[in-house]
């Protein structure tokens, strides 16, 4: 082997590492779809807010996201980035320009602007809150715990059935995606045979009064208050989606228990839901079957009126979302691992509602070099005009947003 060739093992490791973390643009425009990409975090390791938490301070000015245990915000007009507190968020308020927060077996907020402190409430022990609702007066969470009058039944223990056949019927051999599919969802099926009992709580921010209502025999998940009725919450019956009636709304004094999508065949599914930010539409992932047929579907939760949006199977996407304006929605994309099993769904895609219920889709930033591990939580900015993710196209997590009109 040529001496030049000769190169110390270290140095590679070294080489490696200093290209892998190598620091991603400040902005580029993508030479795939013309669209002006911003890079708004500053250290590697940020991530944005999941999907349907609100990371928005109540002005529109700032966005809030996380480094580890460090709550940071940035302004999304100048970029200017800061710590606002230390802590496990849970999402900003509607009413007020704070970010909420636990600490210390506590719920604390903190003023974007001025970074005044305050501790709402102590923590129960065994709760975690997971959203606040719309007029901050209360916070929401979930607990392992029995109804104390009984009222609640078991249910029969289920069967278990290999998902590969219900996934996959009459398929001997699975591709790889295939397979890493099956297993996952066989996992999340045994979560189902015999499940724990659960319930709802909320705690009051003024006077820390806790209630607990809405037990279940089901893994209850994805709590989100609406954001214009204070006293009204949508949760999810967690599990393998084409085996469970997934989403759900509930008054806050425990009435009005109402099942907002009915499965209707066999292998359908409906999930990662939302809100729009009118209040009054919830939004989901809708498939019929699972795998084949593909829409984002809303419901009103006024009317019961439904609407569907047709998706081809490249543009479906692990999570969507809608402008505050509600003219336009956002997806993620997706690896050819995914639901979907896209070949070509790596983007971050932007869609708009056309009157005879179709969308048309046009491409906002090319993620082929995203690893979907890191799911990149697609959020539109208060003026609509920008789309925030996370991703680690250049190695490591950052958060970015790229701009809804194309660049000059």
């Amino acid at each position: 082997m040529p001496a030049s060739l000769l190169i110390p093992i270290g140095l590679v490791f070294v080489v490696a590492y200093a290209v892998r973390a190598e620091e991603p643009p400040a902005e580029w425009v993508d030479p795939d779809t013309h669209h002006r990409v911003v890079r708004l975090s500053i250290e590697p390791g940020s991530e944005s807010l999941y999907f349907h938490y609100n990371a928005y301070s109540a002005d529109g000015r700032k966005l809030v996201f996380t480094n580890r245990d460090r709550i940071l915000a940035v302004d999304v007009a100048t970029r200017a980035v800061e710590e606002i507190a230390r802590g496990r968020v849970i999402e900003t308020g509607r009413k007020t320009n704070e970010v909420f927060f636990t600490r210390d077996n506590a719920v604390w907020a903190t003023d974007l602007n001025t970074h005044a402190a305050r501790q709402v409430v102590p923590l129960p022990p065994g709760r975690r809150v997971t959203c606040v609702n719309a007029d901050q007066t209360l916070l929401a969470g979930t607990v392992y715990a029995s109804d104390p009058t009984g009222a609640t039944t078991r249910p029969a223990t289920r069967p278990i059935t290999p998902q590969r056949q219900r996934m996959f019927p009459g398929k001997t051999e699975l591709t790889k995606e295939q397979e890493t599919s099956a297993m996952k969802e066989d996992r999340l099926s045994r979560g189902l045979t015999n499940p724990r009992s659960m319930a709802l709580f909320t705690i009051n921010t003024g006077s820390g009064e806790l209630k607990t209502f809405g037990y279940a025999y089901a893994w209850l998940n994805h709590l989100q208050f609406s954001p214009t009725d204070p006293a009204l919450l949508m949760f999810c019956h967690e599990g393998t989606w084409h085996e469970v009636d997934r989403i759900w709304t509930i008054r806050t004094d425990g009435t009005g228990l109402r099942l907002m999508h009915q499965r209707s065949m066999d292998m359908e599914i409906a999930g990662h839901e939302f809100w729009g930010h009118d209040g009054r539409w919830i939004w989901y992932d809708l498939q019929t079957p699972r795998s084949q047929v593909f829409w984002i579907a809303g419901v009103n939760v006024e009317t019961g009126g439904r609407r569907r949006y047709p998706l081809e199977r490249d543009w479906w996407s692990v999570h969507f979302n809608v402008s505050p304006d509600g003219k336009l929605f956002a997806g993620d994309g997706g690896d050819p691992g995914q639901v979907a099993f896209a070949k070509d769904g790596q983007w971050i895609n932007l869609f708009r509602p056309n009157a005879d219920g179709t969308l048309d889709r046009e491409r906002l930033v090319n993620m082929a070099k995203h690893n979907y591990r890191l799911e990149p939580n697609v959020t539109f900015t208060p003026d609509s005009k920008w789309v925030v993710f996370r991703s680690n196209l250049f190695g490591a997590s950052h958060v970015f947003a790229v701009e809804v009109e194309r660049a000059k």
